[in-house]
């Protein structure tokens, strides 16, 4: 008697940031799509054809499965660039005479107006083409059990109630970060339109959810405060992680003549270096010949606004080499004797951890985290992943690094990281918490 196969399940993972488009927000969604079929979950994903994004790593793509669909529609963004510049223009005085500062004062006034009405981001001028191409995935297509929408950017939500429509299909929503906090951090963010809709419309489109998933357990908690109505049964918690594929097998070893310390990930608001660089100021005007042993690296984007704390770094050792294939990343972290991790001292960020954490976790360098209290903090603690100091206490940073170094130039051994229980954090594993979120959320909306 010939057995019945179980009927394939079907899921749409729907996220603007996907590869070639680059940077660490791409890989929860990423590794769904490497890991999900392990799990007996079928991924197709839905995506930008065309992103307005800072930077692209096509190298990425080597995570695909085979046969993967991808369905890819034009957004009618400007390019990066011309974002940028009109964010740039709108946050700076205008130039001093003539016809110079007429044509700022006008560029100052077109990126603002166009700030207060794209809401709830840039990216709504995507929802067009998305919409059309989720319509036909729906209902011209060959069947979608789960779709599942992975912000930011936020303005992707506004994919939930088209999905919702769509009977028996169940709708999962999922915060990479939150809302709110997006809102007031990241750049081209924000406006008194945005300030006013942001809530009452993130409401309505969590009441399209048959669940939701959140990047931190205090991402979980501060959504139940925020909107009542939502059932703690249907909000999960379900961390970023680390994929071992990723590394090398044998990490490369650090330099015998000097200390590297090294930093992966953008440089914005939240994640602010302007202590860390305070710090190595001080210790070369204190111990030059020893600040002249320490190596810092930053790979990845550093916003403008951050730009004027990393002048005249470079003859201190402060090396920036850009963004970076995600592989070469990682054996630069490997070759160093410490790494960093950063957040800075603003609104929301004790619900936040940056993703990178996971892959330092990983690999085991001993972790020097700036951060003040929170997520992050406790998370070091409790997987015993190195050293958290306050990211704006120069004088504390400046010392920490001269004891480190004290030791290096007298060839004492530094003490490694002896990470504890991260094996929950292994994509592959995190990848069956989504299957089972997926399949709760599919059996809801069956009814």
């Amino acid at each position: 008697m010939r057995s019945i196969a179980a009927p394939q399940f079907k899921a749409l993972l729907i996220a603007y940031g996907f590869p070639p488009v680059g940077g660490a927000g791409v890989q929860r969604v990423l590794k769904l799509t490497k890991y999900l079929p392990a799990h007996g979950v079928t991924p197709r994903v839905l995506t930008v054809s065309n992103p307005s994004v800072p930077v692209l790593d096509p190298s990425l793509e080597r995570d695909f499965p085979p046969g993967l669909g991808v369905l890819r529609a034009r957004t009618f963004e400007p390019g990066y660039a011309m974002k940028q510049a009109a964010w740039s223009a709108s946050s700076t005085a205008t130039a001093p005479t003539g016809l110079a500062r007429f044509g700022k004062g006008l560029v100052h006034a077109a990126s603002g107006v166009a700030k207060q009405l794209l809401v709830p981001d840039p990216q709504i001028l995507w929802q067009p083409a998305a919409q059309a191409a989720l319509f036909l995935e729906l209902f011209l297509g060959s069947g979608t059990d789960v779709v599942f929408v992975s912000g930011p950017p936020f303005s992707q939500f506004l994919l939930a109630p088209l999905a919702r429509a769509k009977g028996k299909t169940a709708v999962v929503l999922d915060y990479r970060d939150e809302w709110s906090t997006y809102r007031a951090t990241y750049e081209m963010m924000g406006g008194r339109l945005a300030s006013l809709v942001g809530d009452p419309l993130e409401s309505a489109l969590l009441r399209c959810a048959h669940a939701v998933t959140t990047a931190t357990e205090e991402f979980r908690q501060n959504l139940l405060a925020r909107f009542r109505f939502l059932d703690p049964g249907r909000v999960h918690s379900i961390p970023n992680g680390y994929d071992a594929d990723d590394f090398p097998e044998k990490l490369p070893d650090p330099p015998a003549d000097r200390f590297v310390l090294a930093y992966a990930g953008t440089i914005f608001k939240l994640t602010s270096a302007r202590g860390l660089l305070g710090a190595i100021r001080r210790l070369h005007a204190a111990e030059p010949a020893l600040a002249r042993l320490l190596d810092v690296r930053f790979m990845g984007r550093i916003v403008d606004t951050e730009l004027d704390s990393f002048e005249g770094m470079e003859a201190l050792g402060v090396k920036r080499l850009g963004y970076l294939e995600h592989t070469q990343v990682l054996r630069e972290l490997s070759a160093s004797h410490m790494v960093l991790c950063l957040l800075d001292d603003v609104p929301g960020v004790e619900r936040i951890y940056p993703a990178k954490i996971f892959e330092l976790m990983y690999l085991g360098r001993p972790c020097l985290t700036l951060s003040p209290p929170g997520a992050l903090t406790r998370l070091i603690s409790t997987h015993a992943l190195g050293t958290v100091l306050a990211p704006r206490d120069e004088a504390k940073i400046a010392s920490f690094l001269e004891q480190k170094l004290r030791a290096f130039r007298a060839g004492k051994p530094l003490n490694e990281a002896a990470p504890i229980g991260i094996e929950r954090y292994a994509r592959s594993a995190l990848a069956g918490e989504f299957a089972a979120v997926m399949r709760e959320a599919s059996t809801l909306a069956r009814g």
